[in-house]
């Protein structure tokens, strides 16, 4: 199925999907997946919400959350318009497989492999390594490099845990932080965004147990930083 427009929800939001008990979209980079304390209403939550609601505030639509992507990285977002399908997928999470492109600084020496360490996150909120494995949790992230240049490598990625800002220590404690990555990574003056997009998210219907998986288009901007003619594609 084609992503589709809507009035109701902000520029570059775009639904790959939706039947009574699921709701699948692409989220632009930049923009909340829920709501902080300082930001409540520009948020991909909110515009779905109204979106259900059709604009309506007296309308008992909701959505609900099953997970969610940093604001600085763009893709595929799951939600459920049940409690129940909620409650299911967030059961079936481990089984999920959730793939996901980043393009990095440098050229890796393993050009597949699986970095596996202990996380956990000081009071800065920074997320980072720890050798107590009481306090940290594991967390272990596949990649494969799918296409190198001098300056850059493109990397397709599997989350086997899926740990607050995992991808991004993973990649930057290896030496190869995301491009853009203005937290974990180098200071990118000229990247306006950060080089990660989940691109596919693959799971089983919570009504009738069918597989599903859903993909979005690599952003343009990949093809930029790998020295390509742009378009947007799913880079292989």
């Amino acid at each position: 199925m084609e992503p589709f427009t809507n009035k109701h929800l902000p520029r570059g939001v775009m639904i790959i999907y939706e039947d009574k008990d699921l709701l699948v979209v692409n989220k632009p980079a930049g923009l909340l997946t829920m709501g902080t304390d300082k930001e409540k209403v520009h948020t991909l939550y909110y515009s779905l919400t109204d979106y259900v609601r059709k604009g309506s505030a007296k309308s008992r639509n909701r959505i609900f959350i099953v997970h969610r992507l940093d604001r600085e990285v763009s893709g595929v977002v799951l939600f459920a318009k049940t409690e129940a399908a909620k409650y299911y997928l967030q059961d079936q999470w481990d089984a999920t497989e959730k793939t996901y492109l980043a393009v990095v600084h440098g050229e890796l020496e393993q050009k597949e492999g699986t970095i596996t360490s202990y996380l956990t996150e000081n009071s800065a909120l920074v997320v980072h390594a720890t050798r107590d494995t009481r306090n940290g949790k594991l967390s272990q992230t596949a990649y494969k490099v799918l296409r190198e240049t001098r300056l850059y490598s493109l990397l397709e990625i599997r989350l086997l845990t899926g740990r607050k800002h995992q991808i991004r220590v993973h990649l930057a404690d290896e030496g190869h932080p995301i491009v853009g990555d203005k937290k974990y990574g180098k200071a990118d003056r000229d990247q306006k965004r950060m080089a990660l997009h989940a691109v596919s998210i693959s799971f089983t219907h919570p009504h009738n147990g069918r597989p599903m998986t859903f993909e979005s288009k690599a952003p343009v901007h990949f093809n930029h930083l790998l020295g390509g003619a742009g378009g947007e594609e799913r880079i292989k």
